[in-house]
């Protein structure tokens, strides 16, 4: 008992509250996300997933009868909106961190989303339960590119997936840490396509996103992702 008393008080329930200020603004969608005082990263909500995760509810008639998953889902901001919006969804985090999955079961139950998926995925590495995916439609990464080391890997499973899923895309947001960092070659080499997604066009531009005091003044860039065709183009 004490156990669970002690577990209880390490989790925090934060809400958010999307809004689609220029389509449909009498609409709306308030998710409850449990963030653990845990040194690991993945245990709380960082800033890209809240821009994400804004992107998502503006093009939510997009996805409903979608099946997505998320990549590095952590508490899984993004892929719980998705979910809330009709789609299909699975999340997935390292194989390696099961307390990560464990917390984006969290958030699906404390948001009734028991049918939503949970999968243990390693960048860079085709294991049999990414062969074993089910046909996607878009993938998500909400600051899967955080630390230089990780790049090529992620990028290794995006392109495995794209060219299972060559109708698919890989919409991610990321915060800017250091001008030196780029996925430029990477891309390239693994022939894959980007395009930047201005912030204004979904509301994301603000500093202040769904009721919460994210992004605050962090630097968040979204791109899509594509495979590259036989002619150069996505």
């Amino acid at each position: 008992m004490a156990h669970s008393g002690a577990e209880a008080t390490s989790i925090a329930y934060k809400v958010f509250t999307f809004k689609d200020k220029k389509k449909k603004p009498e609409e709306s969608l308030s998710v409850s996300i449990p963030e653990v005082l845990d040194p690991q990263y993945g245990m709380y909500v960082w800033p890209s997933a809240v821009v994400l995760a804004q992107y998502l509810w503006t093009y939510r008639d997009e996805l409903r009868g979608k099946t997505v998953l998320e990549l590095g889902a952590g508490v899984g901001l993004p892929g719980v909106v998705a979910a809330s919006c009709g789609a299909a969804v699975i999340l997935s985090d390292s194989s390696d961190k099961p307390s990560c999955l464990q917390n984006c079961r969290r958030s699906c139950d404390a948001n009734g989303l028991q049918e939503v998926a949970l999968v243990g995925l390693k960048w860079g590495e085709v294991s049999p339960d990414l062969v074993l995916l089910p046909r996607l439609d878009v993938i998500l990464g909400s600051d899967v590119f955080y630390d230089p080391r990780d790049f090529e890997d992620v990028i290794v499973t995006v392109a495995f997936l794209l060219r299972k899923n060559p109708e698919a895309q890989f919409w991610t947001t990321y915060q800017l840490r250091s001008a030196d960092w780029s996925i430029e070659s990477l891309l390239h080499r693994w022939k894959l396509n980007c395009v930047e997604v201005e912030l204004d066009q979904f509301d994301a531009d603000g500093c202040n996103l769904a009721g919460s005091t994210l992004p605050g003044k962090h630097s968040i860039q979204m791109m899509i992702i594509t495979q590259t065709t036989e002619s150069g183009h996505s």
